[in-house]
């Protein structure tokens, strides 16, 4: 057999500016662009200005049959139909790779390219300021789930009077499966996609740890670029529980909100009447870079990460793991910002992961409060979830996106908050005149006791 002549990666020699910078960690990661897919809207205006005016995304289904679950309303991206106008201003062969690739992307996939490519648009990535080798992509995503349709012809094949036969499936059942069907629902396939199209070499990284994700992204980005291992990462989130399986297993694994005459009014975060919590989907991408990467190329700096943790705590750290976990992120998060001479930021406000459920609500205010003090002594608390539910792993950054574009003018109120409920002390945001801050700690946790938090300052 011949020797081979293909190239390796440490066979080619890095440009001068990108060997300074590996030899060189960042000063800090800064944020420089954005991109979002919500049932609020599709760009970070429409997103603020459905939170401020009061606009609930929750409305009746349309992508799954009503009246199958034991709820009918949840809150779906309506805006986001799959076309290619949805991923931004593109060039023409970028246009017929992503419809091409759009064969082997479902909806939850397509949801967070997308928002990839609005971030990288917004950022203004050219190949000339980017070096390629040293830009990444760090996304999170939930497990997601197939749809029962792709089996359902198989499935069909392998029926003989009225009953399936396992038996038939390797022979009959199987050829009738398309065989790239996986390459739909892997959950490393966000990132895999937003890296082949726009050729980024750098790092990659998916991260599947539920509502955790988005923050857990950040983190794991931040300390990537940190590190010296990468000028820019593209990093975000993307999730649905509008889902005809991922619905069912959420109304048969959690508490969700019964069905009300006003469905507008279901998700209700640290109410004394909430009930569960509201099904909903979307994703958001930001662009992070080294500051000194982003400064070298005049980037428009949109904000600075400095501060995150993460944390899990199961059933035997003991009766109230949700709160530990989120308690322990929190501070991990502080710490991370005094190691970095952040110590004395002032904290602008708490985004919340405001889950509306009963025993999660109650669990975070009471972390809130063995972190922070009592309401008189915590920042300001908000949380978006109001307005539209849990979106899965896509809410912690389209909830980090809405805090970053509130610092410097007032905070969006936490819609449907009413009452705030004896068990959940906290410092809720209830109307329109609450300064947003400079900067803002955002924490979100899965029901497994998985939390992440971030802190970020304009």
């Amino acid at each position: 057999m011949p020797a081979t002549t293909a190239q390796t990666t440490s066979d080619v020699a890095p440009s001068p500016a990108a060997a300074t910078l590996a030899r060189k960690p960042s000063s800090s990661v800064v944020i420089t662009g954005l991109g979002v897919i919500s049932p609020l809207g599709n760009t970070p205006g429409d997103l603020l200005e459905g939170l401020r005016s009061g606009r609930s995304g929750i409305a009746e289904f349309t992508q799954i049959p009503l009246g199958a679950y034991c709820t009918s309303h949840g809150a779906e991206a309506r805006g986001f139909t799959g076309d290619i106008k949805d991923y931004g201003p593109l060039e023409k062969p970028m246009q017929r790779t992503i419809k091409k690739g759009s064969k082997v992307m479902c909806r939850e996939i397509e949801m967070g390219v997308a928002s990839a490519q609005l971030a990288l648009h917004d950022a203004g990535f050219t190949t000339e300021k980017f070096d390629r080798d040293r830009t990444g992509v760090l996304f999170g995503s939930d497990y997601i789930m197939s749809l029962p349709e792709e089996y359902a012809e198989g499935i069909a094949a392998c029926i003989e009077d009225g009953e399936f036969q396992f038996s038939k499936w390797g022979q009959q059942g199987l050829p009738k499966i398309s065989p790239l069907w996986l390459l739909k629902y892997l959950p490393n396939m966000p990132a895999s996609h937003i890296a082949i199209y726009n050729d980024l070499r750098g790092p990659n990284n998916s991260l599947t740890v539920r509502e955790a994700s988005s923050c857990a992204a950040i983190a794991e980005a931040t300390s990537t670029i940190m590190r010296g291992h990468a000028d820019a990462l593209v990093v975000g989130a993307t999730g649905s529980r509008v889902h005809p399986l991922r619905t069912l297993h959420a109304s048969t694994q959690e508490q969700l909100a019964a069905d009300r005459e006003d469905p507008t009014e279901m998700s209700r975060p640290f109410d004394a009447s909430r009930d569960g919590s509201v099904l909903g989907e979307g994703a958001a991408s930001m662009l992070c870079e080294s500051r000194e990467h982003a400064e070298a190329r005049g980037a428009n700096i949109l904000g600075e990460v400095i501060g995150y943790g993460t944390s899990a705590a199961g059933e035997s750290a003991g009766p109230r793991p949700i709160q530990i976990a989120i308690a322990n992120a929190l501070r991990a998060a502080i710490r991370s910002a005094q190691s970095r001479g952040h110590g004395d930021t002032p904290i602008g406000h708490i985004h919340a992961h405001g889950l509306s459920d009963v025993g999660c609500d109650r669990d975070e205010a009471a972390a809130i409060v063995d972190v922070f003090g009592d309401a008189s002594s915590q920042p300001p608390v908000t949380t978006a979830k109001g307005h539209f539910g849990n979106l899965g792993a896509g809410s912690g950054m389209v909830e980090i996106i809405s805090s970053l574009m509130s610092l410097g003018s007032d905070l969006f109120a936490i819609r449907n908050l009413d009452k705030l409920a004896d068990d959940c002390p906290i410092r809720a945001v209830t109307g329109s005149n609450v300064a947003a801050g400079d900067s803002f700690i955002k924490v979100n946790v899965s029901p497994q006791g998985q939390a992440a938090a971030v802190w970020i300052r304009r």
